[in-house]
């Protein structure tokens, strides 16, 4: 299995997690506690009623774990079968080691720590918004978790899933449909993740100067909140299943010098993009650059790199990024050596 391969085996199931874990969440949510605790004026209490704990992501972790095992199973299958010498080589990546354990649990904390405080904040300020619009308890608690859809039993919308940075959008995108300004109203036409169903109904509103009414808005806020949830857990599994399957191709190759296989004067890393116009500028210019495997590649942006998805990286740098490496193994340089030791 190639590389590209294994994205697109892991990402999908990575981001199935992702929405399988946001849709307990919501389900197990009890609306009476959290209107409880808004009548009372308190928001921090009403966002842990929702109880946005990393435990409800476990299941998101096992999506991690299975795509850092492929990745390093993966990484051994390519390694050539024979040695220097000619003789049979079986490599191994090894689940259960030490480092790949650590690796695994560190890529997994930050995962989960940062969407579960990314989540707080985010539903903290939709809270606040609701309520700053003079929305009671009710109200503002059902636009933050979801409205039960009568057929499927689901909650829809809401805003439990999405980034904080999402939920500021599309509460300006609401503010501006609400306004009657028709400039502003515009600028909802321009949004990627909007229903293109509604748009008629905005232009309608803009040729009358007049707002979208308030029915119909929460319906498209809805829409706007479902359809970046579905981006939101198709940029994280991207960016997480990179980081999974690079960090265990790195630590596969690792083990193997570890274990006296290969040693690392010999192992060369060689960046390779996906080779499309998506490929971010920084990344187009390391294209087939060649480093030892201990150094890093420098982005022209400055940022140190030991592999596409290096989780020690700038955001800007790993965010979406589809490259990979490619190792190389100098055994004719290994043999060189072992001639000059035999014959010292």
């Amino acid at each position: 299995m190639t590389f590209d391969e294994l994205l697109d085996t892991y990402e999908p199931r990575v981001a199935a997690a992702f929405r399988e874990s946001i849709e307990a969440i919501k389900s197990s949510i009890v609306l009476a506690r959290v209107i409880e605790r808004l009548e009372r004026g308190d928001i921090l209490g009403a966002v842990e009623a929702m109880e946005l704990d990393r435990e409800a992501f476990s299941t998101l972790e096992i999506a991690l774990q299975e795509a850092f095992n492929a990745g390093g199973i993966n990484m051994v299958e390519e390694l050539p079968t024979k040695g220097p010498d000619g003789a049979r080589v079986v490599w191994r990546f090894g689940v259960r080691n030490p480092e790949a354990e650590r690796i695994l649990r560190e890529l997994s904390s930050s995962m989960v720590t940062h969407i579960t405080e990314d989540q707080r904040q985010g539903v903290r300020q939709a809270l606040e918004y609701g309520l700053a619009r003079g929305l009671n308890p009710r109200a503002t608690a059902l636009d933050v978790i979801g409205r039960q859809n009568r057929v499927t039993g689901r909650r829809e919308g809401g805003v439990i899933g999405l980034t904080a940075h999402q939920i500021e959008f599309i509460e300006r995108a609401r503010v501006n449909l609400a306004s009657g300004d028709a400039k502003l109203m515009r600028q909802y036409l321009e949004l990627k993740t909007r229903d293109r169903r509604f748009d008629r109904t905005v232009l309608a509103a803009i040729r009358d100067e007049r707002p979208v009414t308030p029915e119909m808005l929460q319906k498209m806020i809805s829409r706007l909140n479902d359809r970046n949830l579905m981006f939101r857990g198709e940029m994280l599994a991207r960016t997480e299943t990179m980081m999974a399957l690079s960090s265990a191709r790195d630590n596969a190759i690792r083990q193997q010098i570890a274990a006296g296989k290969i040693e690392a004067q010999d192992v060369t890393k060689i960046w390779r993009t996906a080779g499309d116009n998506r490929v971010r500028h920084t990344h187009r210019a390391l294209n087939g650059k060649s480093v030892g495997v201990d150094e890093t590649f420098q982005s022209p942006s400055g940022a140190l790199l030991r592999y596409p998805g290096d989780p020690q990286a700038p955001v800007s740098e790993i965010s979406g990024c589809r490259c990979r490496l490619q190792y190389k193994i100098d055994y004719a340089g290994a043999l060189v050596r072992r001639y000059r030791a035999e014959t010292a």
